[in-house]
């Protein structure tokens, strides 16, 4: 099929490249020139395993010419499904803000009144329940002058893309949801998913948009709610001695339980559980009810990273130590520091009179925006040379090895907030739930 996607960030850009390789030609739409440049070059312009290697395959120079990218709407028209896939950050109150998908909805209602063709609209973006039905829609319908289930389709299919996995995640899923209120978008988006659908055994649901909607949030919900109890049970495990690790290896073997998002640690962030958690929560109250699990998982969430600084904290004055931060990233295999528990980590630090010296193998120039002032390094080895003392943030592969660097610290003192390295002799060793 011919497909257009909207937007180029992290999730757009993924799934443009990943379509290209089943074999679907595709446009990706931008407003930003030098993005689309890059893209068009077959050079990502985010960090994400797997996608150099699709952009080169169909949108380099070289490439098959199954993606392209361009800052122009009209190219909707040479197309016959759209996928949204624009920005829902969060407010203040952290309800949702649709204001860039509005804008995206409106400009592609005015293109498709350009076209008396059938065109199925697809949101991808993560959208509280009935924004699809009651902001997404009628904005379309006032653009084109076009009756949505009619003259054109909408669709909802919900993201299940983990930063880091992307790529082996949309060609591996575990579940494809398919939302439309008519028969004519829901064919569609049969049509784009059948490369996956007749290669793979996903199971497809099929169902409305507003339940579509639901479904990522409850997907999201439950897994930042799993790993907060699991570090609030491995805070307990703290206090009494015992290996938290143990523990949930034990009750992983349950089936009702499953061994995925048992690892206690320093907290999950990024750019999908903080700002999902906070939307429900905030469209829950709008309706009138309190979602007390959901704040309670915020709570303890939002408590790890001091935990953290306050077991460093018991064993070196902080006022004037210097202080290696290793990890920036919210997770490995990734350069997104949006929400990174890295952040807390540091402020933290900062506000008790520790230098900080940090470091991460992709994460250091977003980072250094955000914290100009910090030192940074070009290696883990040199970011703990004559440090007083470290913290590990986030689970590099590559921090599971520094032995020899780790002799090199003035005061060889380690918290890991990722239990990635092991007990070793002579190291002053704290795990964040050991």
């Amino acid at each position: 099929m011919r497909l257009s996607v909207i937007g180029s960030g992290y999730v757009g850009t993924t799934i443009a490249a990943c379509f290209a390789d089943l074999g679907h030609e595709v446009v990706n739409v931008d407003v930003d020139q030098g993005i689309v440049d890059v893209i068009n070059t077959g050079t990502p312009p985010i960090h994400e395993d797997g996608l150099p290697e699709l952009l080169e395959a169909h949108a380099g120079e070289d490439g098959t010419g199954r993606l392209r990218a361009t800052t122009d709407y009209d190219a909707v028209l040479e197309t016959d499904v759209t996928f949204l896939c624009l920005p829902t950050p969060q407010n203040d109150d952290g309800s949702i803000d649709l204001s860039v998908m509005e804008t995206g909805a409106t400009q592609l209602g005015e293109t498709l009144a350009k076209t008396s063709d059938w065109h199925t609209v697809i949101v991808k973006s993560t959208v509280v329940p009935g924004s699809t039905e009651d902001t997404i829609t009628p904005l379309l319908e006032s653009g084109s002058e076009k009756i949505a289930g009619e003259e054109f389709g909408v669709g909802m299919n919900p993201e299940f893309l983990r930063e880091g996995s992307a790529v082996s995640d949309f060609l591996n899923p575990d579940k494809i949801v398919l939302g439309a209120d008519d028969d004519g978008a829901q064919s569609d988006m049969h049509q784009v998913f059948e490369p996956l659908i007749s290669t793979a055994e996903t199971p497809i649901i099929e169902t409305d948009t507003r339940t579509a909607e639901m479904i990522k949030y409850a997907n999201n919900a439950f897994l930042a709610a799993k790993i907060s109890l699991v570090n609030d049970l491995g805070n307990i495990c703290k206090e009494f001695g015992i290996d938290a690790y143990e523990v949930m290896a034990a009750i992983g073997r349950d089936d009702r339980i499953g061994a995925q998002f048992l690892r206690s640690g320093v907290g999950w962030g990024g750019s999908c559980f903080p700002k999902d958690v906070a939307a429900i929560r905030a469209a829950a109250r709008k309706e009138g009810y309190e979602p007390a699990i959901l704040e309670a998982a915020v709570d303890v969430n939002d408590h790890q990273p001091e935990r953290l600084v306050d077991l460093l904290q018991k064993h070196v004055n902080l006022d004037g130590a210097r202080i290696t931060v290793l990890g920036l990233s919210f997770k490995p295999q990734t350069d997104d520091i949006r929400n990174s528990r890295a952040i807390p980590v540091i402020e933290l630090l900062r506000e008790r009179g520790a230098e900080i010296i940090a470091y991460d193998p992709v994460a250091v120039d977003p980072m250094r925006e955000r914290f100009p002032a910090l030192d940074y390094t070009a290696t883990a080895a040199d970011a703990l040379e004559d440090s007083d003392g470290a913290v590990i943030v986030t689970d590099w592969d590559e921090f599971a090895a520094l032995d020899d660097a780790f002799e090199t610290m003035a005061n060889p003192l380690v918290v890991d907030g990722r239990r990635i390295i092991e007990r070793r002799d002579g190291i002053t060793y704290e795990g964040l739930t050991w």
